[in-house]
């Protein structure tokens, strides 16, 4: 049985769909990798914090934070979900005595 062959048009709406597909891997993985390393960082702050205390945890806070909002100017996060773990995370290290 012969292969039925593709009008143009649709070749076209094919390695467009190809290419979108390609596109949102590298983002997904672009995104996944910013955010895994910005969580890894506040789940150290708060170990620390939490084994050590405060003056070690001192020390983490500017790369969380830097880390956080990296990843909201790469657009794997929302900016207001940054300025919310950096919030929380800078009042968890307030209230320790």
């Amino acid at each position: 049985m012969a292969k039925a062959t593709l009008s143009p048009k649709k070749l076209k709406h094919k390695r467009r769909v190809k290419k979108n597909v390609r596109v949102a891997e590298r983002r997904r993985l672009e995104n996944r990798y910013h955010i895994s390393r910005m969580k890894t960082a506040f789940k150290k702050f708060y170990e620390t914090l939490k084994k050590e205390g405060k003056e070690a945890a001192e020390k983490l806070l500017p790369l969380c934070q830097k880390l956080a909002y990296r990843a909201a100017a790469k657009g794997a996060i929302h900016k207001n979900e940054a300025a919310r773990r950096v919030s929380r995370a800078a009042k968890r290290l307030k209230q320790v005595a």
